[in-house]
């Protein structure tokens, strides 16, 4: 597997998971409620807070439809309308991208069309982030892989053909590519996870894959970690019950914290793949490990049999497994019963 770097992270298969705090529009078009989402995901861990930048006119036409999730969550406005009061300005990105600097937390955001690759670009942003719905966008893709930047794909909806001529196309321009396995629905079920699907991934095109996790709590996230998951992201915001269309599929402060704390521990217990005893292991191996020991009294020059060996506690003598070679040898000195055979007591 390939490996690539955002930022100062690094991605790939021995690198601890890159966690994306995904802010998304949760910041409901209010710059101070963006730079509280920021502080928020510095807070608990994440190593990057990612939003979302578009152009409304760019994105949706003003008679598109909304999916069923955001009408529930967002009342009777349009799509477009929804879309634009929930558009921040050239001008906050920056201001919110900086703002992220000084807090030492990665800034990222995907865009949705090219007037906004070409404003992340010029801000120097460490990675493009492609959302699932624009898979098949390849004037898009194009645009952004000639950036020369990283580049995240979601595959949320896609066949592994989809996914396969949207990578042939952006490695025309840029290798550096991770892929994310992706439920495109809000909140997804956990039944749908299909967690195996970042093996698949990894199986068929060799690189580093993440997880975009749209399930309601933070269990198919730390179980991707524990699969190999490269990179996740999950979606956050300050208040569930806030107006707006993924507040109620997100995590809250305390919840995103937990999160990644769940994720370093069981990095912790991942390894690397090497089967050996411990430090610890080896000290308590003497103990709980066995060897052969004298079952009675031998006299020397005794010719070993079975009969006169037993198996027992502490594992610091010869180990059992060398049983038959013991038994037919004789004895240069005197062995007591329970005392631990030693090779050179054996003739």
């Amino acid at each position: 597997m390939s490996e690539i770097k955002i930022a100062n992270k690094t991605i790939g298969e021995y690198s601890k998971s890159f966690v994306i705090a995904e802010a998304g529009v949760n910041h409901n078009g209010s710059i101070e409620m963006a730079k509280k989402l920021v502080n928020a995901a510095k807070e608990a861990g994440a190593d990057a807070v990612k939003f979302q930048t578009f152009k409304t006119k760019n994105l949706v036409t003003k008679n598109a439809e909304k999916a069923e999730y955001q009408i529930k969550n967002s009342g009777e406005e349009s799509q477009y309308e929804m879309i634009k009061r929930l558009e921040l300005s050239d001008s906050e990105f920056e201001e919110i991208a900086k703002y992220a600097g000084d807090k030492g937390i990665i800034f990222l955001s995907s865009p949705f069309d090219t007037e906004s690759v070409d404003l992340l670009d010029e801000m120097n942003i460490p990675a493009f982030k492609i959302a699932s719905g624009e898979i098949t966008n390849f004037p898009l893709l194009k645009h952004i892989a000639k950036k020369h930047r990283p580049v995240i794909l979601s595959t949320g909806m896609s066949t592994i053909g989809e996914v396969e001529e949207a990578l042939n196309l952006i490695e025309k321009y840029n290798d550096d590519i991770v892929l994310m396995h992706c439920l495109t629905n809000y909140p997804a079920k956990k039944e749908d996870a299909n967690l195996k699907v970042i093996k698949t991934l990894e199986y068929a095109f060799k690189r580093p894959v993440g997880f975009s996790d749209h399930t309601s709590g933070i269990e198919m996230s730390v179980a991707a970690v524990a699969m190999g998951s490269c990179v996740i992201e999950k979606h956050f915001t300050i208040d569930k019950n806030l107006p707006g269309p993924d507040h109620k599929a997100s995590l809250e402060p305390q919840e995103l914290s937990e999160m990644v704390k769940a994720i370093r521990n069981v990095e912790k217990g991942l390894g690397n793949g090497i089967k050996k005893p411990t430090n610890d292991e080896i000290k308590i191996k003497k103990l709980v490990r066995k060897s052969i020991v004298a079952e009675k009294d031998i006299p020397k020059g005794s010719i070993l049999t079975e009969e006169m060996l037993t198996i027992k506690r502490p594992g610091t003598g010869i180990e059992p497994k060398y049983l038959d070679e013991l038994v037919g040898r004789e004895l240069v000195e005197d062995v007591k019963k329970d005392d631990l055979l030693k090779w050179n007591q054996l003739k």
